[in-house]
């Protein structure tokens, strides 16, 4: 089965909050017959528009290739959080990297947020920072190493824009029983993720990148100069960016074994009174539960409930999004029963089985970043722009990245599917218990 026709027809956004309430850009044409680039980025999202923003803006030649529409993929389905750190915290990070580079990546982790930042400033202000993450545990027991690692990293990592919450207040700023305190991060937050993405595509637009839509690639071979082939176009580049994250497929072998894709879903519900969508979250800040298969959740700037859970492992998306999704979030939010779902979508992401991005050099020229694992929106964003960087010869912050192991899937692209379900259903039944 085709993993970018799946669920999608070619060019085609699905029925989303996100897409309704969204000015789009172009729309673009696809790649049509030779062209030559210094830089040829497959993939629309905001690892390659932001690479593609970056490298224009250093006086690159840039191609930017997308199978379907700019922000398509799960760049344009996404819960919208901006979240700091890495996808693994800092404890786990020492043990598998080391403290110095651990700390080196916490510190990525903050510059990744300020550029989301700054480049929503600057290129989509429609697209609206609001500032807080509540991480919320749904096990009492979670709470006093909730609060550990809050103190840990205000006293060892010098951040103190985070800050334990105990049951009072995390009822208070998230209206739902189902909690028993947490934290919360100023630091993060959430914005409305297509229009960022659409955003960076005007940007990139402007900076002279030449942005390609309908242009699905169809083989890359290597060489000095590399070559790209779609369907209409075969593009000479002295490198190529892969920034396909969950949508790669059997694209490219060695990445496929590390970078396994995965859904996840979200609905939204009917505006609601705002005195009531203030007593759901009071604040407006994101929340995101400590269950192993994530709840996610905020107000969107009418007032809708956007709320995520739920996952699935083969192709297919389920039939009925909103029933499944329905269901965590009435678990949530029990007096939302009765509400009317409008939209309910789906999309797909890329994980590791150690939860870190995995960059990789493929060859001389060739680079690869994906496998956010659900952390995308500020990570994939700087990765966009430390590619930019390895291009022009300032490679170590990528390489840091490169750097972290990313093991393969046991049994590769081949067997990852059977096994990875398997430990999911494991970690989603002791969820429940």
């Amino acid at each position: 089965m085709d993993i970018l026709t799946a669920n999608d027809r070619v060019g085609i956004f699905p029925d989303s909050w996100y897409a309704a309430s969204a000015d789009h850009p172009g729309p673009y044409g696809p790649a049509e017959g030779e062209m030559s680039c210094d830089v040829c980025i497959i993939g629309a999202g905001f690892t390659g528009l932001s690479a593609a923003l970056h490298m224009a803006e250093k006086g690159l030649n840039v191609v930017l290739l997308e199978a379907h529409r700019v922000g398509f993929g799960a760049s344009g389905r996404n819960g919208g959080q901006v979240g700091t750190g890495q996808r693994v915290e800092q404890d786990e990070l020492e043990e598998m990297v080391g403290k110095d580079r651990a700390r080196a990546l916490w510190d990525l982790s903050l510059e990744s947020v300020q550029l989301v930042r700054d480049l929503v400033a600057a290129h989509a202000p429609e697209a609206e920072f609001v500032d807080g993450i509540l991480h919320a545990d749904h096990r009492a027991r979670f709470v006093p190493e909730s609060h550990d690692y809050a103190r840990k990293l205000q006293d060892e990592y010098g951040y103190d824009l985070i800050r334990p919450v105990d049951r009072d207040e995390m009822h208070h700023l998230c209206g739902s029983p189902a909690y028993h305190g947490g934290t919360l991060d100023m630091g993060g937050g959430h914005v409305h993720p297509l229009r960022y993405a659409f955003g960076l595509a005007r940007a990139a637009d402007s900076a002279g990148a030449r942005i390609c839509e309908t242009s699905r690639v169809t083989g890359v071979d290597q060489g000095d100069p590399a070559t790209v082939r779609t369907d209409k176009a075969v593009i000479k580049a002295g490198h190529v960016l892969w920034a396909c994250n969950g949508y790669l497929g059997h694209a490219e072998g060695h990445v496929a074994t590390r970078v396994m894709p995965i859904n996840n879903y979200i609905l939204a519900t009917e505006p609601l009174d705002e005195s009531f969508a203030r007593d759901l979250i009071r604040e407006n800040h994101a929340v995101a539960d400590s269950k192993f298969v994530i709840n996610y959740f905020r107000l969107s700037e009418d007032n809708r409930m956007l709320f995520g859970g739920a996952e699935s492992y083969g192709y297919r998306f389920p039939k009925d999004i909103r029933k499944l999704v329905s269901k965590p979030m009435l678990e949530i939010y029990p007096q939302l029963k009765g509400t009317r779902i409008d939209f309910a979508w789906g999309g797909t992401l890329g994980i590791t089985m150690n939860r870190m991005p995995h960059f990789a050099r493929l060859s001389g020229n060739i680079l690869s970043a994906s496998g956010y694992s659900g952390h995308g929106v500020a990570m994939a964003t700087l990765g966009g722009k430390l590619a930019a960087e390895a291009l022009v010869g300032q490679a170590g912050r990528f390489d840091l990245l490169a750097d972290v192991p990313t093991p393969r899937f046991p049994g590769g692209a081949a067997l990852r599917w059977p096994l990875l379900v398997a430990g999911m259903l494991w970690f989603s039944l002791r969820d429940r218990l």
